[in-house]
């Protein structure tokens, strides 16, 4: 069912999702959310990894050296310091607020380092497909610090750092990509406050819940009542514009939306291609040496 709001169709919640434990890299502990047995991909979303703790046995040996092809890499950080380091010369360290949005194009080697020895790490890691006719592009990065990703702060208490995509209030992320046009917020909201907010109709959106609970639709009716939790990723039906609003103890989402390209995907480890072959090829060109 879709339900009007101003004349405009509003998303409902289509399905919740709540992620696998699982590890990576040097043995980082993490929860695979998007790249699961229970959703393998979200078009043009291939994976969505969450990492959260403050004890360094579980994080200390980072993702050390390795390749990706076909694709784009999407670090963001809520608390703690990551270094990273690439083939192409390129090195930094992403911070709290702050993003990576890395375009490995036809291939690149990249690592990924916890930049502390204690403390609390905590962010995600999304991968973000590539249309056929990009994936072999050359790498490139769009890496901005806290400071340029603006955050709206609204006078009912609402927060919202704005990585890509623009506010109904007309704050507008660094971040572009002309093949899939994402939408990506971090959303905080008080007790009660609600958060509207246009995505275009053509766009695959979900919802990843950091804290708090989350009612998404019209709280007053109890057919587009629906709750998302801790931890849980929502997926939203088509429509022009999602409307949540959080329970007593408030909330804090991950607003993310992106243009579905509709290819043919093929998958081998670090690589996404559109066909088996190309993925073969991409692992043939890295164990050459020709990446």
């Amino acid at each position: 069912m879709t339900t009007t709001v101003n004349d405009r169709s509003e998303r409902q919640l289509l399905q919740t999702i709540t992620g696998m434990a699982a590890s990576d890299g040097d043995g980082v502990r993490l929860t695979r959310v998007i790249g699961s047995p229970q959703l393998n991909m979200f078009d043009p979303f291939l994976l969505l990894d969450t990492f959260e703790s403050d004890d360094p046995d579980y994080y200390i040996g980072g993702f050390p050296t390795h390749p990706h092809r076909g694709f784009e890499t999407v670090t963001y950080l809520l608390n703690g310091r990551m270094r990273h380091k690439d083939s192409a010369g390129h090195e930094g360290v992403i911070e709290p607020g702050g993003v990576q949005w890395m375009t490995a194009g036809k291939g690149i080697l990249h690592s990924e380092m916890p930049e502390q020895e204690d403390g609390l790490l905590k962010g995600f890691q999304l991968w973000v497909n590539l249309p056929a006719v990009a994936k072999m592009s050359e790498p490139k990065y769009q890496e901005f610090p806290p400071e340029s990703t603006p955050l709206e702060q609204r006078d009912d208490g609402s927060l919202i750092r704005v990585i890509s995509g623009v506010t109904n209030h007309g704050t507008e992320g660094p971040v572009f990509n002309e093949y899939t046009q994402p939408v990506y917020m971090d959303v905080q909201l008080p007790a009660g406050v609600e958060f509207n907010q246009l995505l275009p109709p053509e766009h695959n959106a979900f919802i990843y819940l950091v804290e708090g609970q989350l009612i998404v639709g019209d709280e007053a009716t109890d057919k587009v009542n629906q709750q998302l939790s801790h931890n849980q990723l929502g997926l939203l039906s088509t429509g022009e514009t999602v409307r949540v609003s959080a329970a007593e103890q408030g909330a804090r989402f991950l607003s993310v939306a992106g243009k579905p390209l509709h290819e043919p995907v093929a998958r081998g480890g670090p690589f996404v291609m559109n066909t088996k072959a190309e993925v073969m090829q991409a692992f043939q060109d890295f164990s050459s040496g020709n990446y």
